[in-house]
């Protein structure tokens, strides 16, 4: 992300690393929540059930990420209401 400190770039993406890393906000699955149900599926592997039977799944959890700190430096304002819904704020 250090091309943002360089040039405005706005950046929104599915995985709240990025945020972390400095970009503006995220909008995606839940990395522990789907590595606990992934670990589900592999027991049931190992337990002699055929991956093929399983249905296709989505994540359950999704998490919105909103770092401030990025947006100060490039004048974004973010509304009182979205920081409200968002799960985590990085100020």
């Amino acid at each position: 992300m250090a091309i943002t400190s360089t040039r405005p770039v706005v950046l929104e993406a599915a995985s709240r690393e990025f945020v972390d890393a400095g970009g503006l906000m995220s909008y995606g699955g839940s990395y522990p929540d789907l590595y606990r149900r992934a670990a589900g599926l592999v027991d049931k592997i190992l337990k002699g059930a055929r991956p093929s039977d399983f249905p296709i799944e989505q994540p359950t959890k999704l998490e919105l990420v909103i770092n401030l700190k990025t947006a100060k430096p490039l004048g974004l304002h973010v509304s009182p209401m979205l920081i409200s819904r968002a799960d985590e704020v990085i100020e």
